[in-house]
């Protein structure tokens, strides 16, 4: 990373003298008119943005003025304005370098003929005492930082933020377009990986006509070749080239990056009336990975999602947990596949992608080559042991028999959970243990399906997760976990793909393609290395047999794809072993593919197309099928006609299949309204040959569905509609109905104006089942948004429900560097293990060395949610001008915001749909927040008064147990400035906290909590302020040990700042705390805020020095100091570069 961003530094430093103008900013100035010109600004105007508004901010015609913009002099015509009236100008000025004084020698430094030679002129010298600005002339923002934290009470820690974006040209045919993040933000608070320097961003371009190149944090992608699609991430280099010769063109690319993302696909039916979280699955069964933001693509029963939270779904990509909005209701019909790109640390991994492309009027010719490789001696999150390798070299391309033991040797530490080892019944297991004298093992386990493994989870300490034995029975595994890891063995892909373009005539062209692979599954062994090479090919044909008002065109393909071809992703359809019957991959595995498909295209650029198309598919001897597909999308007037059909059949050795499908559409368009109807049909009847019995794969659905709305949908509309399906499945060897569904749905924007929004969707399901239970659900969302007496008033307004599910969720807490963390640990019953309940929020930066990382989970409670939120803001400031009962008013502003989003157990019988009611007994989670805030004369400083109301409550669903937090809260603020000088604060609190925990009874407790904070300010100058405060805080716990707290605090602070040179801040707090109570506990450290009992003090020092126009030092020291305590001190020094 230090390379990248050294490299960049040099390169744009040697071509800054090319660079760009920068753009300015708007300027804003009231001037009162005692003459006809007003002088605007020093330094010339810029033509292309100059307005000039009266007092009544009403923009003033430019006839009656006139303007110089080189000497910025404004001249007002006659009669037009009074003497004194205001008028408010908005202006840019021209760029520096425009405007600039330019001299090869400074005339001001000539001196007359002495012997004294000391005041002459040194150009060395004066260069030097100029301001240097880098990348001059190029549009640049960020700034880089770097510094070191220490102190008595933790070790150095370094600190690094960089943040740059340049834009420009370079000269004149060379431009550069750069971006680089790079932030030292080693952990992820909340989600499942741990390190999250995937986030890091490098890139740099450099362009001109005919070529570029891109360096740092490259996308790679290829979505014209059939066998080498792909999309991918990388860090590297890509260079293309644009050549023009006599006989075409010719464009050249190569590439060379290391690679994180790994292809990975995940595939699961939905659930009825669960909208999710739906956990994804890593190719090898793994749960925890990251993965690469934007890289996932979700497919519903073929068709591709959209994401976003007013759209199809959203996506967590540290926990890899994909939720379904109520715009997109879920069934048990619906069939989701998610292709995404896994982060995967394994081994450092090069990618190189290289072609050249050959074009002309008759004839187009490209190579390709891909080489993905991991490097097997360069391990990195999975260190190999040489018995583990000695593992994979057995193992071939077997990955069932890439498994090893994961106990590793391991010395006693109370932030790691170890095991020792025991025997029962002549079998090793392992146990947990804290004894450090035991011979002591780490054990990692892992999920291997229910009853299929010896181990189960007992507890969760803060560490992790505990695992015990548990002994067969009746020789039936009792467990899930099994103490054994996945080994990943290092893999080689190479591709090399050859493609042509014939164009025989204007009408005809062929096209072909073959491409040969070479993929090793296992670097590590020589064992099944014959299956190493494949071969694919395709050649196409097309031609137009008619060309007038309907076009008449024919086409065929012809496949062939050897059973050892592999490819980089996917390059058919999701859905193409679901439309081929395709059920035993096994049976396919080692068999070629011939495919063959042809067809005719009947099409009109008004009407719309028709499409016939005849496929043929054949695995040697395992499988041949033939499928009809016919395809139209016409419209004749006012009416729409779509269709999608095919009939597909096969046989495979042991089936016998035929798959009918039908999916149409038609819908006729009034003149503001529109009606319509679906249909839906699919039948699969699959047989057994050796038994003649249905396969369960059998099934017939029908799907109907009526719809109508009126209005424009895509402005003011609404769409109501019923849909009713039924489904058959293989009962007793026949297809019986197993269930049916009534579906009413209805999608509106009833209002859509500048001031008013209102929109409306919802989605109701009934399914009748025949063999248990029937099932409802409910998908609904209200936005509402209104304006009142021009935006005096904003209210919004948006409520929600659906079904989904809720993770009973596990975590633990990691160690990191000190103040890259939120919590620290305080062994409240001092017996030196490190457990759940032990962990509270730092209230001071060097004691905050964990993070909590959440653990995967396979537990998912039914919930029904409701989520109900609003806002209105009042602010009548507009009316200030005013007289009367409105210039009353206009020194009032109000805030309120109301959020309530809960989570219940979803029943069988009934669900609720109030957001206002919920059953504390079926209460799984709940975020609950009201606040309001009411000013007179806010922000003024004169008499300006406040007063916030605060209601909040979080419940969190969590393996340990549920943990309920609670705050209501009433404060008053005052502030008002006497003279110019002084400024005198107060502000009042009352409040109570709540903490309930089922689990752990020293994390109950309720505070009452009383506060009263004066604070007066000596206002100096614009740059100088000095400030004296007190705070008297009275804190009683209602339950359980009944603790109580006096806290005096006396303190002042000092502030001096002068932006471009100079800026000191200083603090002092002198705090008595009079405490009754057990202090080691955590309702103590929440009431001493970190502190001790009796005498404390906290000092702080800041200062900041501008070094040069771009370089700043900061320095800032913290300290405190308790009774019985050693004094902590810890400084940091920090360089800041700013562009």
């Amino acid at each position: 990373m230090i390379k990248k961003i050294f490299f960049l530094f040099f390169f744009v430093a040697y071509f800054q003298n090319y660079a760009q103008a920068i753009d300015h900013d708007i300027i804003k100035k009231t001037f009162q008119i005692s003459r006809d010109t007003i002088q605007i600004d020093s330094l010339s105007i810029s033509p292309y943005y100059f307005k000039v508004f009266n007092n009544k901010h009403q923009l003033i015609n430019p006839e009656n003025y006139t303007i110089d913009f080189v000497m910025a002099n404004l001249f007002f015509k006659d009669q037009v304005f009074h003497l004194k009236e205001k008028v408010f100008v908005e202006y840019q000025l021209l760029p520096e370098f425009l405007t600039r004084h330019y001299k090869v020698l400074d005339r001001d430094l000539i001196t007359e003929k002495t012997n004294d030679l000391t005041g002459l002129y040194n150009p060395i010298k004066a260069n030097r005492n100029k301001n240097i600005k880098l990348f001059d002339g190029l549009y640049t923002s960020g700034s880089i930082s770097r510094g070191v934290t220490t102190g008595n009470n933790q070790d150095a820690v370094v600190n690094s933020n960089f943040n740059l974006q340049i834009q420009g040209n370079l000269s004149e045919n060379i431009g550069i377009r750069a971006s680089i993040t790079d932030n030292d933000v080693p952990l992820q608070e909340g989600g499942y990986t741990q390190r999250i320097d995937e986030f890091d961003r490098v890139f740099i371009e450099l362009f001109s006509k005919n070529w570029k190149i891109n360096a740092g944090d490259v996308y790679l992608q290829n979505n014209e070749n059939y066998f080498l699609r792909f999309n991918k991430k990388v860090a590297g280099v890509y260079v293309n080239a644009n050549v023009d010769h006599a006989w075409g063109k010719s464009q050249v690319f190569a590439s060379g990056a290391l690679v994180r993302g790994k292809f990975s696909s995940y595939k699961f039916n939905g659930v009825e009336g669960n909208q999710g979280p739906y956990k994804l699955i890593g190719q090898n069964n793994e749960q925890y990975f990251l993965i690469v933001s934007g890289s996932e693509t979700v497919y519903a029963n073929g068709i591709p999602l959209k994401r976003g939270e007013n759209l199809d779904y959203v996506i967590d990509y540290n926990t890899g947990e994909i939720t379904f909005t109520s715009l997109y209701p879920v069934n048990a019909n619906m069939r989701f596949t998610v292709d995404f790109q896994v982060v995967e640390n394994n081994y450092n991994r090069f990618i190189t992608y290289d072609g050249v492309d050959l074009v002309n009027d008759k004839l187009e010719i490209g190579v390709k080559y891909y080489n993905e490789t991991d490097f097997k001696n360069s391990q990195l999150q999975q260190e190999l042991t040489e018995e583990q390798k000695q593992i994979l070299a057995e193992a071939g391309d077997d990955k069932e028999k890439m498994v090893s033991i994961s106990a590793v040797p391991q010395e006693y530490s109370k932030n790691k959970i170890l095991y020792k080892k025991m025997l029962i019944d002549n079998k090793e297991i392992f146990v947990y243990s804290s004894d450090p004298n035991d011979e002591l093992y780490e054990v990692r386990f892992s999920y291997v399906g229910e009853n299929k493994g010896d181990y189960i989870i007992e507890t969760t300490l803060a560490p992790g997760r505990v695992y015990q034995f548990t002994a067969p029975v009746n020789s039936v595994k009792q467990g899930s976990y099994a103490p054994v890891i996945q080994l990943i063995a290092p893999q080689k892909l190479q591709i090399a793909d050859i493609d042509m373009k014939y164009n025989y005539s204007e009408k005809g062209n062929v096209k072909s393609e073959f491409a040969f692979s070479n993929s090793d599954k296992n670097m590590f062994s020589e064992l099944d290395n014959d299956n190493n090479n494949g071969f694919a090919g395709k050649i196409n044909w097309q031609q137009n047999i008619i060309d007038k008002k309907w076009k008449l065109d024919a086409n065929a393909d012809l496949e062939y794809i050897s059973s050892d071809f592999t490819t980089v992703e996917r390059y058919r359809n999701v859905e193409f072993s679901r439309d081929w019957n395709l059920t035993d991959p096994a049976l396919l595995k080692d068999t070629g593919q011939g495919f063959f498909s042809g067809g005719l295209i009947f099409k009109n650029d008004e009407a719309g197309r028709i499409n016939y198309r005849f496929e043929i598919l054949n695995f040697e001897e395992n499988f041949k099928g033939n499928r009809h597909n016919l395809y139209s999308d016409l419209t004749f007037g006012q009416n729409k006609i779509y269709i999608r059909s095919s009939m597909l059949n096969s046989e495979s050795l042991s089936e016998t299949n035929s798959f009918d499908r039908c999916y149409s559409m038609i819908k006729h368009n009034f003149a503001k309204a529109w009606i319509g109807g679906k249909l839906n049909y699919e039948k699969n009847k699959s047989v057994v040959k050796k038994t003649e019995l249905l396969n369960n794969i059998s099934h017939k659905y029908i799907e109907t569905e009526v719809f109508g709305g009126v209005g424009d949908s895509t402005k003011v509309f609404t769409e109501i509609g019923y849909n009713y399906q039924t489904v058959d499945s293989v009962q007793n060897n026949h297809l019986q109905k197993v269930n049916h569904a009534n579906t009413f749905f209805i999608h509106s924007k009833l209002i859509q104006s500048k001031n008013t929004d209102l929109a409306f969707n919802g989605n109701y399901r009934r399914i009748n089942n025949v063999n248990y239970e029937n099932e409802e659900s409910l998908n609904a969302r209200l936005f509402f948004r209104q304006n009142l007496f021009e935006n005096l008033v904003n209210y919004n307004l948006i409520y929600e429900t659906q079904s989904g599910s809720l993770p009973q969720q596990d975590f633990s807490y990691v160690e990191v560097e000190p103040g890259k963390g939120f919590y620290t640990w305080i062994d409240f019953n001092n017996n030196n293990i490190q457990e759940l309940n032990e962990f509270v929020v730092a209230k001071f930066q060097d004691e905050a060395i964990y993070v909590r990382v959440l653990l995967p989970n396979v537990n998912f409670i039914k919930t029904h949610r409701n989520k109900f939120s609003q806002s209105v803001n009042v602010n009548m400031i507009k009316w200030q001008n005013d007289t009367g009962f409105k210039k009353m008013l206009s020194h009032l502003s109000d805030q309120a915001y109301f959020l309530i989003d809960a989570n219940e157990r979803r029943g069988a019988e009934s669900r609720n749909f109030n957001p206002f009611r919920y059953e504390e007994a079926n209460l799984l989670a709940l975020n609950m927040q009201i606040k309001n805030s009411l000013f007179f004369n806010r922000g003024l400083q004169k008499f300006s008064t406040g007063y916030i109301y605060l209601n909040s409550r979080k419940k969190s669903y969590l393996s340990t147990g549920d943990q309920d937090n609670e705050i209501k809260s009433h404060q008053l603020q005052f502030s008002h400035k006497i003279n110019g000088f002084w400024l005198f604060d107060v502000s009042g609190t009352l409040s109570e906290i709540q903490s309930r925990s089922d689990t752990y009874v020293n994390r109950n407790y309720i505070l009452d909590q009383k506060e009263i904070f004066p604070k007066l300010s000596f206002l100096y100058s614009k740059n100088t302020r000095m400030e004296l405060f007190y705070s008297y805080k009275n804190k009683e716990n209602q339950i359980s040990g009944f603790e109580t707290l006096n806290m005096n605090t006396l303190g002042s602070s000092f502030q001096y700042s002068n932006r471009d040179k100079f800026s000191v801040t200083a603090s002092f707090n002198w705090i008595d705390n009079k405490f009754e109570g057990n202090k080691n506990s955590p309702v103590a450290y929440q009431m001493l805020e970190g502190l001790q009992p009796g005498k404390n003090m906290t000092w702080v020092l800041g200062v900041q020095k501008r070094l040069m126009t771009f370089l700043d030092l900061n320095i800032n020291y913290y300290g405190r100091n308790s009774e019985g305590s050693k004094t902590i001190h810890t400084g940091t020094v920090q360089l800041r570069v700013s562009f």
